[in-house]
């Protein structure tokens, strides 16, 4: 379902305990309320998507959508 409005890129991170992953989405700026860009449903679902994949540990997967970030204990 797209929604006919005024279209901007940006970058969202998700974060889990082993991995960040960096993806580009679209957000929607409506003509309603301009203050407050929002997310078409089926950009929620892929960020829901990529959050699951993170925490199965699904790189192969991750790495298709958005840049992967590994996480690492630093003991010193």
């Amino acid at each position: 379902m797209d929604i006919p409005e005024e279209r901007i890129k940006r970058t969202r991170f998700i974060q889990t305990d082993k991995y960040v992953i960096a993806v580009d989405v679209e957000m929607v700026i409506p003509a309603d309320d301009p203050g407050e860009p929002c997310y078409e449903p089926e950009t929620v679902r892929l960020l829901r998507d990529i959050h699951e994949h993170a925490d199965r540990g699904d790189l192969a997967w991750l790495s298709k959508h958005g840049k992967v970030y590994a996480t690492v204990e630093f003991v010193p």
